[in-house]
């Protein structure tokens, strides 16, 4: 069945959760600091799409639908080569989501967003989500 069906990510929400990303990770939207740059988004500053509120401290809430978590060591060439075109398939079908390298094997500093900020790309799963009510929740629990 696998043969014949479109791949899928790992998690796949019934309904958009956000995270928090912090500011200083906002300026990564362009691109990475290697250079290279997003190619859905082709000016100096980042298209800040799916932000569903923003804190007092400047670091957003954005919209998730998915997560897909990456068992691998996420170097530049692979994340672009192989990773990506994977998420923007999710993209495609699905919404923006959050590519997770396990155990933060990957150097986040290098890959930063991608695709506008429709893919985040972490080292840890989120500790907190915000879901589609505002509530907080954290641990499987809403934080009041």
């Amino acid at each position: 069945l696998r043969q014949i069906t479109p791949r899928t990510p790992d998690i796949l929400f019934s309904c958009p959760m956000a995270i928090k990303v912090p500011k200083e990770i906002l300026g990564k939207a362009n691109g990475n600091a290697n250079g290279s740059g997003n190619k859905n988004n082709s000016g100096n500053k980042a298209k800040h799409e799916n932000v569903v509120a923003v804190d007092e401290d400047g670091g957003v809430w954005k919209m998730i639908c998915w997560i897909d978590s990456k068992a691998l060591f996420g170097d530049v060439t692979t994340h672009k080569t192989s990773v990506l075109p994977q998420a923007e398939t999710y993209i495609n079908r699905f919404g923006p989501g959050l590519i997770l390298y396990w155990f933060g094997h990957a150097p986040l500093e290098l890959l930063g967003m991608h695709h506008g900020g429709d893919v985040l790309v972490v080292g840890e799963v989120p500790k907190v989500f915000m879901l589609p009510t505002g509530d907080l929740a954290k641990d499987g629990q809403r934080i009041l």
